[in-house]
């Protein structure tokens, strides 16, 4: 189909590619303006490994040295205690001592969604496994790019309970690592301890007094440093107004997108009403293939018959 009838077509339609796109968008505008909006809870952390003055040198060898130049990943404690913010534990955490499940729960059973359940008989009580897929999707921590903090972020529907859900988990992430560490460094002692009362040859004995003293010094660290693996630069705080989703920016987006999905698919339908092209026959194919036609010289003097009787005059 040659350009100019298909642009000719999508004008020709212009009327109802533009009824098209307003309800379109007034049909997607609606459902985004619906949309449940959820309150952000967020804190600023930064390593302990990189920012306190003894944790520094006395729980881990080598805080400052990556394991490649452009590697970004936490390490040390402070990547357990990103890991224990998702695990398992936690999401038991907040199933037991907040109220997420009854909320999640009534949540599940409103919309079409939850008539959904309740004519097929699905489950709609919520579980652990239900607030740890949760917080695998919301909790999200983000490194700034300038500097060595992180940014903890828990949206959710209501402003208190997602204040109160990030504010424990920082605590319970801070304790598991602080009460793993504790733990590892009583058994090294103990084990040090029993090993040095064993030992008879002095060389050896004097080498497991130092590291017996090494991890003495570690657990007198974590008994009177406040954060061993992530030191709170901002403290849990939640916002005003809810802000998630983000209204403004995708009513923008589909004020760009539906144009442009509504022309593409004029294009489309212009393209498949057109008549198709007719089939040459047999001696119409036969004919384009005869040697006068092939011949560009025939061809040329065929089509503008001046020029062959003025090259018979020229004869």
């Amino acid at each position: 189909m040659p350009l100019e009838n298909l642009l000719r077509s999508v004008w020709n339609w212009r009327g109802r590619v533009f009824l098209a796109v307003l309800l379109l968008y007034a049909a997607l505008g609606g459902l985004v303006w619906l949309w449940p909006r959820s309150y952000v809870a967020q804190m600023v952390v930064a390593p302990a490994e990189t920012t306190a003055m003894a944790t520094s040198t006395l729980l881990t060898p080598m805080p400052l040295l990556q394991p490649a130049l452009l590697d970004s990943r936490p390490g040390g404690n402070f990547g357990v205690y990103l890991g224990a913010l998702r695990s398992m534990e936690a999401a038991r955490l907040l199933a037991a001592e907040t109220p997420i499940l009854a909320r999640m729960t009534e949540r599940r059973a409103l919309g079409a969604l939850g008539w959904l359940r309740r004519s097929f008989d699905w489950r709609i009580e919520a579980d652990a496994d239900d607030v740890l897929g949760f917080l695998d999707r919301a909790l999200s921590p983000t490194q700034d790019g300038a500097t060595v903090t992180w940014t903890v972020e828990l949206p959710w529907f209501d402003r208190a309970l997602a204040l109160d859900m990030l504010t424990r988990l920082h605590a319970y992430a801070e304790t598991k690592v602080r009460a793993d560490l504790m733990q590892m460094a009583a058994r090294r002692v103990a084990s040090l301890e029993t090993r040095i009362g064993a030992e008879r040859d002095a060389f050896s004995r004097n080498a497991m007094y130092d590291l017996l003293a090494q991890h003495q010094r570690a657990v007198m660290v974590m008994a009177s440093d406040e954060a061993v693996a992530a030191r709170v630069v901002s403290h849990p705080m939640v916002e005003q107004r809810p802000s998630l989703p983000n209204r403004p920016l995708l009513l923008a987006l589909l004020a760009v997108a539906v144009p442009l999905f509504c022309v593409m698919a004029a294009f489309c339908a212009a393209l498949l009403r057109a008549p198709p092209e007719p089939e040459m026959t047999a001696n119409e194919w036969l004919r384009g293939l005869t040697p006068a036609n092939t011949n560009p010289a025939r061809r040329r003097a065929r089509a503008d018959p001046r020029r062959n009787t003025a090259d018979a005059g020229d004869t």
